[in-house]
């Protein structure tokens, strides 16, 4: 599934991952935070709540992964490769498809993260019916309609 994440103006398209915390994060969509930047390596910022323990976690990454620390509630976008060992674990919720560098700017960032609307429908069948009602225009995870 395809989400889009904005910032500075862009728009940074990202493809999640197929997995329990994807799909859990996909169901606070939209939201907007605030991303730090933690070791000129990655911006950071607290999730609504926290994704799922259960899954497999890794330490391993790659510039462009997305990923919530276990269980969370840290979302954390990967910009550069420092070469260091990632400590703890951690779930790849999904992978950046192009403009990584964005992310690479100085000081905090907001970012705002939503499901296209080409992606709604494929967006219910991942997370369910819950949260999701209309008001006679397209919905959008988390129960935001327009």
């Amino acid at each position: 599934m395809k989400i889009h994440l904005k910032l500075n103006g862009q728009v940074i398209p990202a493809t999640l991952a197929d997995n329990r915390a994807a799909q859990e994060f996909v169901a606070m969509l939209p939201l907007t935070l605030t991303l730090h930047d933690l070791f000129r390596r990655e911006k950071f910022g607290p999730l609504p709540s926290a994704v799922s323990a259960s899954g497999t976690r890794t330490q391993a990454y790659e510039v462009g992964d997305m990923i919530c620390w276990a269980p969370g509630p840290d979302l954390a976008i990967l910009y550069r490769q420092d070469g260091q060992a990632i400590s703890g674990g951690f779930h790849v919720l999904g992978r950046i498809d192009a403009g990584v560098e964005a992310f690479a700017a100085p000081g905090p960032i907001e970012v705002t993260i939503e499901v296209p609307a080409g992606e709604v429908d494929e967006a219910v069948l991942a997370v369910g019916a819950r949260g999701l009602r209309s008001r006679g225009g397209p919905c959008v995870i988390g129960g935001r309609c327009s």
